[in-house]
């Protein structure tokens, strides 16, 4: 392989023209005729058993030409990629543009690579840190959520529904006095107040008895789910058969008992007192970390390729199509159900790939700056990790491209602990100096199709050593018993994208 020539084609656009030479062409070619000839019918040869100048005569001297250029090709561009010293980010666009049995081929490779970055000022930044005090109200409400999981339903008939109480009756659903489909329950249970139901419905049912017939109008909205009910006005004819309210126990040293390993309300609530600060504690750290990473993000100076913006997307859909598919459900029936369409999709990830992306620069500019260097046995401590949790030797795993990965991630990870051991830490309320307006204007991401993700290097979290993915929690996503129902936003997923290092290419070859 030889690097003939490099040219900036424009703004982070380089293209490196890489000739191959003839005798590794030729040594390609051979075994692309071993492994093909046995697919090629030759007549007065049995299949498999044409002499190679038999073959080529027959169906061109190129016949084997294309598979020996994709065997080649992609080591050649690696190693020119390291010869021009440029690092990556996107696909390369290849072009054969001459190629010949006693001259070898000679390729194009257009590709996107690594903005330049500057990041400046990143020691000293003021971020503030939610208050960790707990106070009688959070105890309370710790004491409640006890209190409604050890309640008890008790019927009611001796006056009305009302809000906060657990109805069961059955309905039937109307639009331009047609019954809809999906729009009929019986003995359905509804706790007032809970939302389930579309605006407007279950406030109409406070009042109302046992027994009682009545009529709930009410109107879907324009967002709904149910293409032939959108914006569209409808009566429900219901009747109440039970009527149910909670009956929460007393709070008392019994209850304590029952509940807890703790003898009196006092011991239980000093116990509560201090997981409960705790708790905060871990939160107010992740939120730092967040508003950190943020805060990171908006040094970036630099003219970031929208194809950055675009592959963090492409990677977070890909993580969360592979959420959705550990729980049972593809993406086509994710959509179906919550009513999103893939442009929905990607724009729920765009906010998140503008952060990642940059703050990953930011990171890997501070990491060279600060002198960041990983050591062997840091990297090795990461493959034991890896070789525990995927249950598999440790040779299986180990290899280059995995050990840059990690050794980028944790030089990451050691860079955002360097900035965030220099932040100022501020308390709720402090006057806070203006934030400092990045340099460069983010991109709004762009619509494409989602393509595999092929920038060369490993995303790496800001907030916790080296790639260390946590089990999906399982979403409950069931459908809608009845279409009155209205339906739960998703739950935005913490997504982590893989670690391949690949380049697709198109070519051209005769």
């Amino acid at each position: 392989m030889k690097l003939v020539n490099k040219t900036d084609v424009e703004k982070n656009v380089v293209e490196l023209e890489i000739s191959v030479p003839a005798d590794e062409f030729e040594v390609a070619v051979q075994a692309s005729y071993r492994k093909n000839v046995k697919k090629v019918n030759v007549p007065g040869f049995r299949k498999g058993k044409a002499p190679r100048k038999i073959v080529e005569k027959m169906y061109g001297e190129g016949f084997f030409w294309n598979d020996a250029v994709d065997a080649l090709y992609p080591a050649a561009y690696e190693a020119a990629v390291k010869e021009a010293g440029i690092v990556p980010v996107n696909r390369a666009d290849i072009e054969i543009t001459e190629i010949a049995a006693d001259k070898g081929f000679t390729f194009k490779a257009k590709v996107t690579v690594k903005p330049e970055v500057s990041v400046k000022e990143y020691k000293g930044l003021k971020v503030e840190r939610p208050s960790t005090d707990v106070t009688d109200e959070d105890i309370n409400n710790e004491l409640a959520g006890y209190q409604r999981r050890n309640s008890r339903m008790i019927d009611v008939d001796d006056r009305a529904a009302e809000m906060g109480d657990s109805v069961t009756f059955d309905f039937e659903g109307f639009t331009d006095g047609v019954a809809f489909e999906g729009g009929k329950g019986n003995d359905y249970q509804l706790k007032l107040g809970s939302g389930q139901f579309i605006p407007g419905f279950e406030e109409q049912i406070v009042g109302k008895k046992i027994d009682e017939e009545f009529t709930v109008n009410v109107t879907f909205p324009e967002e709904y789910h149910a293409e032939d009910l959108k914006g569209k006005p409808a009566e429900f004819k219901c009747c109440i058969h039970k009527i149910q309210k909670e009956e929460l126990p007393e709070l008392d040293d019994e209850f304590v008992k029952d509940v807890s390993d703790f003898d009196t309300l006092a011991d239980f609530k000093a116990d509560l007192q201090k997981k409960i600060a705790e708790r905060k504690e871990a939160e107010a750290d992740r939120t730092v970390s967040d508003k950190l990473a943020e805060a990171i993000a908006d040094l970036v100076e630099a003219d970031i390729p929208q194809c950055m913006f675009d592959n963090e997307i492409n990677a977070n859909l890909n993580d969360f199509a592979q959420r959705m598919a550990s729980q049972g459900m593809n993406m086509e029936q994710y959509m179906q159900i919550t009513g999103t369409k893939i442009d929905d999709l990607r724009n729920m990830f765009a906010g998140r790939a503008q952060v990642e992306v940059r703050l990953r620069l930011a990171l890997e500019k501070i990491a060279e700056l600060e002198g960041i260097v990983i050591s062997e046995d840091e990297v090795n401590a990461e493959y034991e990790k890896f070789s525990k949790e995927m249950q598999v030797p440790v040779e299986r795993i180990k290899n280059d491209d995995v050990t840059e990965n990690i050794m980028k991630e944790l030089a990451n990870n050691k860079a955002f602990e360097c900035v965030k051991a220099h932040a100022e830490m501020t308390a709720p309320g402090a006057k806070k100096a203006p934030a400092k307006k990045p340099a460069a204007k983010k991109a709004p991401a762009k619509k494409a199709e989602a393509a595999e993700e092929t920038a060369p290097a490993k995303k790496a979290p800001a907030k916790k050593p080296a790639a260390k993915k946590a089990p999906a929690k399982k979403a409950e996503a069931t459908e809608e018993k009845a279409p009155a129902a209205k339906k739960a936003p998703a739950k935005k997923p913490a997504a982590k994208k893989p670690a391949a290092k690949k380049t697709e290419t198109k070519k051209d070859a005769e």
